[in-house]
């Protein structure tokens, strides 16, 4: 009997139509997005859906995925697939991951969006990358994503002492990497933010892994109920750490985890990261929310792949299907991550609506690989994909 494999969902959405029930949720990005539009707040929605300047890189981000297509390969026997991969000492039964976001707790109605996410990562083994920005501390998201493993997503603060209590906090609290943002020690542009003047964090919302944070409270005179303006104030203060590289050795220093630099998308910047010890590279440009006039970070991932040689490639930017999941790997990503669609599922359902869009995306990836003649993750990456001539 053959095993069940992550297509055969679109049979369980098919045998409930026979008995009149359709999804309680979209399947697609733009009818997700759409639908997300309608329930969350507008200073919300514009964080989320924006990106830095006109967003020429935003799109640019999804319009390069129908720059490169998959080669089919028939008569292989693909009836049974293999979607698992290794990230450290991770065996993981798919390659997507939810990206971190710093807003996705006021996503869900009742603004624990963190925890709501973790328990859809619980239910379905697709890893959360916590981010530092959180509506509830990094230690009470853990335990609702189970066995699955997850990653914390660090901002690194100007003060080398709350840096060094997050990742202490981290490891304590059972995550398996630091994913390191490179690209958001300043805001970028963005009009849709501008236009409302709304920046959550100033709120203040998202910070409570600042808020509970012993290092970060001896910064205050107040506690932040108390004075939640001036706590937020102090946070702008160590905000935005522009790291150089030197302070790898620093960073390296405090953790005994896995670390990965979020950003990278030039070659030399991933031997150079090699250089220092790192131990993964996430190919991303933050979804183009932070710098317009940039490269599709697609378009980047090839060659740093090649830069990485074996080290892994953690990707996101534009992924809104499952057949783009494909190209990525198919393009060399060790794994790849979805932000926006997840995001929406979390607006318009909470932990069922993410549910339900990670078995969509991984639906389409499996099928994607079915039809195109791919039996596991390593042959379609071994296979690559074509950019089509324009």
């Amino acid at each position: 009997m053959t095993k069940k494999q992550y297509g055969d969902y679109q049979f369980d959405i098919y045998f409930d139509g026979l008995e009149g029930q359709t999804p309680n949720y979209p399947v697609d990005f733009p009818a997700l997005e759409r639908a997300a539009a309608e329930v969350l707040p507008p200073w919300v929605l514009s964080y989320v859906a924006g990106g830095a300047g006109d967003e020429g890189t935003q799109r640019g981000n999804v319009e390069a995925f129908s720059r490169y297509g998959i080669m089919p390969r028939m008569l292989v026997g693909a009836s049974e697939r293999d979607l698992s991969v290794s990230l450290f000492d991770m065996h993981l039964p798919t390659p997507l991951f939810m990206c971190p976001i710093g807003v996705i707790g006021l996503c869900a109605q009742d603004f624990h969006g963190d925890i709501a996410v973790a328990k859809s990562s619980a239910q379905t083994g697709v890893p959360m990358v916590a981010s530092t920005l959180t509506q509830d501390r990094m230690e009470d998201v853990a335990p609702h994503a189970g066995d699955t493993p997850g990653l914390f997503q660090l901002y690194t603060p100007t003060d080398k002492e709350l840096t060094a209590s997050f990742l202490r906090r981290a490891e304590e609290a059972g995550y398996r990497g630091v994913v390191i943002t490179l690209d958001t020690w300043i805001l970028g542009w963005r009009p849709r933010d501008l236009n409302t003047g709304s920046l959550p964090e100033l709120k203040p919302h998202c910070l409570q892994n600042y808020f509970t944070d012993d290092v970060f409270l001896q910064r205050l005179e107040k506690s932040p109920r108390d004075d939640p303006r001036a706590a937020a104030l102090e946070w702008v203060k160590v905000w935005g750490n522009s790291l150089q590289w030197e302070d790898l050795t620093w960073l390296r220093s405090l953790t005994t985890l896995p670390i990965l630099l979020k950003g990278i998308q030039h070659p030399d910047d991933v031997r150079r990261a090699k250089d220092y010890g790192v131990d993964g590279i996430y190919c991303s440009n933050h979804g183009g929310r932070q710098a317009n006039g940039g490269l599709p970070a697609l378009d980047a991932l090839p060659d740093v792949v090649e830069a990485a040689d074996g080290m892994p490639v953690l990707f996101d930017s534009g992924v809104r299907s499952g057949a783009d999941v494909a190209k990525a790997l198919a393009l060399g990503a060790t794994a790849v991550g979805v932000g926006r669609p997840y995001a929406y599922a979390l607006a318009v359902g909470g932990t069922d609506a993410v549910v339900s869009q990670l078995r969509a995306v991984l639906a389409e990836l499996d099928l994607t690989m079915a039809i195109d003649g791919y039996r596991s993750i390593a042959d379609l990456r071994a296979a690559g994909a074509i950019r089509r001539v324009t």
